[in-house]
């Protein structure tokens, strides 16, 4: 290493520059005085001593800003990541340290977090969740297939489409762990959903899929998070159509542009006012560093914010959701994202 960059490596750290700043400020000022003392004693050189006075503490001053507090603030945003989940890389190592010490803390933290141990340990985990987990649906398939045929000796043919259409979402919901399905699969979850609410709203309520027929394809192999539809669905049934008296009706729309997908989840029921309006929206706005789930969005299912907050993880804050509602006029829930249509994009993205 040359002794340009030892220099340079020695003086990144904030603790270095505060301290040589702290002796750069005694040597002015002791300057300064000793300028005003002999400027005193001769009447002469009071302007000249002042200005230079002035010109060191501007000097001073503007150095510690760019030097100390706009790097400190910049550690301090690396450090709010890292309590959020967000693992720090080697540009926030150089640009955000304070000590020498604490960058060698970062760097062993670093080394330890993408350790081959944990690693392993992490993988055993999750082999060994995905065992546990695959217990519980088997018995549910099981016990619903049991049911259905119950009913069909018994002639419910109703409840025994019923307990088919319940273990397909079932199977759907929790067996299918891609974090990027297709927009023609989550379009069927939707439909099996609403199947299911068919049968307690019966033809109160209906639902509607509209797109450009020229787009259909390209629209059913692009690629979204799973569970992005049916929530936002359930909300609209839960939250708008079943409050309205007499028939309310859904609709689905899909419309893509040259590098987004854009679906609305559209519903003709009681709708919100704008202070509620205001307030869904400002918390869909957050991002990723603010991500919460507030328990009373929860009411239904899987909530608003919950769906929006995984589209900002995946493909980050520039898409999500954004929610146009009036009192008694319905509701709108726009979703945007980047069209994906390989499925190694899923591994790109994640």
């Amino acid at each position: 290493m040359s002794w340009k960059e030892k220099w340079k490596n020695k003086w990144k750290y904030i603790s270095n520059r505060v301290q040589v700043l702290g002796v750069l400020a005694l040597v002015a000022f002791s300057v300064s005085g000793a300028a005003q003392l002999v400027a005193a004693e001769t009447g002469k050189g009071v302007l000249f001593t002042g200005c230079l006075t002035l010109l060191a503490g501007a000097t001073l001053a503007a150095a510690f800003w760019f030097w100390v507090v706009h790097p400190y603030r910049e550690h301090e945003k690396v450090e709010k990541r890292f309590l959020a989940g967000y693992m720090f890389s080697r540009e926030d190592l150089e640009r955000a340290v304070l000590t020498p010490t604490m960058r060698e803390q970062m760097e062993m933290l670093e080394r330890m977090l993408h350790s081959p141990q944990l690693m392993d340990l992490n993988k055993r985990q999750a082999q060994y969740l995905a065992l546990q987990n695959q217990i519980n649906p088997h018995f549910l398939y099981n016990t619903l297939e049991s049911i259905r045929g119950e009913a069909l000796i018994a002639g419910l043919d109703s409840v025994a489409d019923m307990t088919e259409s319940l273990a397909k979402f079932f199977r759907y919901t929790i067996t299918k762990v891609e974090n990027l399905v297709s927009v023609e699969e989550e379009l069927d979850n939707c439909e099996t959903y609403f199947g299911i609410q068919k049968y307690r709203f019966g033809d109160r309520l209906q639902l509607h899929i509209e797109y450009d027929p020229d787009e259909w394809e390209e629209i059913m192999n692009c690629r979204i998070p799973k569970l992005t539809l049916q929530p936002i669905l359930e909300n609209s049934i839960i939250h708008g159509t079943e409050l309205k008296i007499g028939e309310g009706n859904l609709w689905i729309r899909f419309r893509r542009t040259e590098n987004r997908l854009i679906i609305t989840i559209s519903d003709d029921g009681v709708g919100m006012d704008e202070e509620t309006l205001a307030s869904l929206n400002a918390k869909l706005n957050r991002g990723v560093d603010a991500i919460t789930q507030q328990p009373e969005e929860k009411q239904g299912g899987i909530a608003l914010a919950n769906v929006n907050n995984r589209i900002h993880l995946i493909f980050g804050d520039e898409y999500g959701m954004h929610v146009y509602s009036m009192a008694d006029s319905g509701t709108d829930v726009e979703i945007s994202i980047p069209v994906v249509t390989r499925l190694e994009s899923k591994e790109e993205r994640v």
